[in-house]
């Protein structure tokens, strides 16, 4: 299996948006399987390998264009910012 562009942003995203929907549970392995709540409607995506290869990438809004079943679908990749809680400078400046 050869890594196409989406992929690649897909193994290092923390968080989707999909249609305008937040998306926190998903995952990723030989298929894309994407849910999100909508007020009390649980929403739930899928996407094949192929469908994934398919994709084409809109430079003008930044996001991934993807057709399956139900249609077309807008995908946004998004990565968190992540701390270490390590203190190791705080303790330094407590010392001197």
């Amino acid at each position: 299996m050869t890594a196409t562009p989406l992929t690649t942003a897909l193994a290092t995203s923390d968080m989707l948006i999909i249609n305008g929907l937040h998306a926190f549970d998903f995952t990723f392995d030989q298929h894309l399987l994407i849910e999100s709540m909508d007020g009390r409607e649980l929403k739930r995506w899928t996407f094949s390998q192929e469908q994934l290869n398919a994709a084409t990438f809109d430079d003008s809004l930044q996001s991934w264009l993807l057709r399956n079943d139900d249609g077309e679908h807008r995908l946004v990749c998004l990565s968190a910012i992540k701390g270490d809680n390590n203190n190791d400078e705080d303790e330094a400046d407590d010392d001197a």
